[in-house]
């Protein structure tokens, strides 16, 4: 029998983690009308390495009823971070109490948030490397690579296979803080992306956006240092030389860049943050649980972040209808902060 897998929150990551595993699991998206009404004809998934895979409406279910957690072998929990508390009820009020859940979400507190609201029940915290577009009503794109990390627990090892033969590549760790963590600085850019509206690759092509980046990731790692946390590398190259290599003029960076990765990294040019995509679409930004999760961290530690605090702050101005920045304009309030 396939296990029986629900995507709480099936937003971009959501309906691509799910339609992916449609295909050797039963799977059911829990999520807006909005994003899932448009599946009623079929899905489509495509990403940066030439995967196209054109999945009937029949290989998947969708709900906007969250009573549809109740058959649930497995939950994965992909809803954006301020929306956890109202996944946790969900979950409480529907959920078996033996079912394990899986927070795929940004950040590095939603795990946390969702134990303290299910004692008792197996929570995991996971990590989602890759970025999903939404190319069309029902096409999403993922255009950058990676594969899934989850805590790792008995509970999981069974949906290992389930995983690896959709072609979703879902690793066990031990040390899932250290990789949330590490995940976090990478994700920091998420606000530089978002804050410069143009495409990830056109963005990551700027040397002034990427020192932007490379201020807000040393100041990151230097709180993370104070308190004793040791980020885990999610990308070909390690953390601690990245701030130096995204402050080098572009033409040496894209040598750096292709050298470290033998050639294999590319981002594709269609690509950008979700972030930048809440923005377009009006809707609150998770700008609180990843700049802000450093001024939080700062606050514990009696000391300041104004980088991670200055980019919290022009996000929310983003929100009420600021216009994007230019490089310059953008490290010009970092510096000045």
């Amino acid at each position: 029998m396939s296990p029986r897998i629900a995507v709480f929150g099936a937003g971009m990551i959501g309906i691509f983690l799910g339609g992916q595993l449609a295909q050797t699991a039963d799977v059911t998206l829990i999520g807006r009308p909005s994003m899932l009404d448009p599946l009623a004809n079929g899905l489509r998934l495509t990403d940066s390495d030439g995967m196209d895979i054109d999945l009937p409406a029949s290989a998947y279910a969708t709900t906007a009823d969250p009573s549809a957690l109740s058959s649930a072998d497995l939950i994965l929990v992909t809803v954006k971070s301020m929306a956890t508390p109202e996944a946790a009820a969900a979950i409480a009020a529907h959920a078996p109490p033996s079912t394990p859940i899986i927070s795929f979400q940004n950040g590095v507190s939603n795990s946390d948030t969702l134990r303290a609201a299910l004692p008792g029940r197996t929570v995991l915290a996971g990590m989602v490397p890759f970025n999903v577009a939404q190319r069309g009503p029902a096409h999403f794109h993922r255009g950058t690579g990676g594969g899934l990390v989850a805590e790792a627990a008995e509970a999981l090892t069974q949906y290992e296979q389930t995983f690896a033969t959709t072609g979703i590549d879902l690793k066990l760790s031990s040390n899932i803080i250290g990789i949330q963590w590490g995940k976090l600085l990478i994700n920091l850019n998420n606000a530089i992306n978002a804050l410069s509206g143009i495409s990830l690759a056109r963005e990551l092509g700027q040397r002034g956006y990427r020192t932007a980046w490379a201020m807000s990731m040393t100041e990151g790692m230097k709180l993370l240092a104070t308190a004793g946390i040791e980020p885990v590398d999610p990308l070909p190259m390690p953390l601690k030389l990245m701030p130096s290599i995204m402050r080098l003029p572009d033409t040496l960076y894209r040598y750096v860049i292709s050298a470290a990765s033998g050639g294999k990294v590319r981002v594709d040019p269609h690509a950008r943050s979700s972030m930048a995509d809440d923005l377009e679409r009006g809707r609150p930004t998770e700008i609180d649980y990843l700049q802000g999760e450093f001024v939080r961290l700062a606050q514990r530690l009696g000391k300041a972040a104004p980088v991670n605090a200055r980019l919290v702050e022009l996000v929310r101005a983003a929100e009420q209808g600021a216009p994007p920045l230019k490089a310059a304009a953008l490290l010009a309030e970092l510096r000045k902060a």
